[in-house]
């Protein structure tokens, strides 16, 4: 894995902008008490755009773009599916641990998640060899650099709470209902 660039985020607020607004982190979390049972159904449209690469569309946002690596006939012009899952989970968890310490009271100098995944590709999407094997992931590691104005134990306490609620972590970590069907 290659080392990203390390992004100076100044209290993780970038310039120009207010850091998380813990009066509006305080209403979210009012909210969800007085409905605890409340579901919200997210939504995603993917379209075929050749080879290997897709355009997600979420909401009014850009095209989310996944492609797969050479290695896997791709164009490699964007992470594939298993990395966008990955990138997904470390920013759930990112995201998790910044509300948590915002809502305790905890300034933040520095956050970084490095994730790495184990899986087995010799199924090749099922197409391949399709002996019996687990598919997709069979181990993720997460690893947090987290600079805080607090005890380190308060951190590690930290994620194992966040690890807790994070809705992708719990995504990752139990079965889901799942459909597939034809339109």
């Amino acid at each position: 894995m290659s080392e990203p660039a390390t992004a100076l985020t100044g209290c993780l607020a970038p310039e120009g902008l207010d850091p998380i607004d813990k009066s509006g982190l305080e209403g979210l979390i009012a909210k969800g008490k007085e409905n605890p049972q409340a579901i919200k159904t997210l939504k995603c449209k993917t379209v075929a755009e050749g080879r290997f690469r897709h355009a997600s569309y979420i909401r009014n946002l850009a095209p989310y773009i996944v492609d797969e690596p050479p290695a896997l006939l791709g164009d490699d012009t964007a992470p594939n599916p298993s990395e966008a899952s990955l990138a997904a989970l470390g920013s759930c968890v990112a995201v998790g641990l910044h509300a948590n310490a915002v809502a305790r009271g905890i300034a933040i100098q520095k956050l970084e998640l490095e994730l790495e995944g184990d899986l087995n590709i010799t199924a090749v999407w099922g197409t391949g060899d399709t002996s019996e094997k687990p598919v997709g992931f069979t181990d993720v590691r997460i690893k947090v650099d987290m600079e805080a104005d607090c005890p380190k134990e308060e951190i590690d306490a930290l994620i194992q709470h966040v690890t807790q609620w994070s809705p992708v972590f719990n995504t990752f970590s139990r079965p889901v209902n799942m459909i597939a069907e034809s339109v």
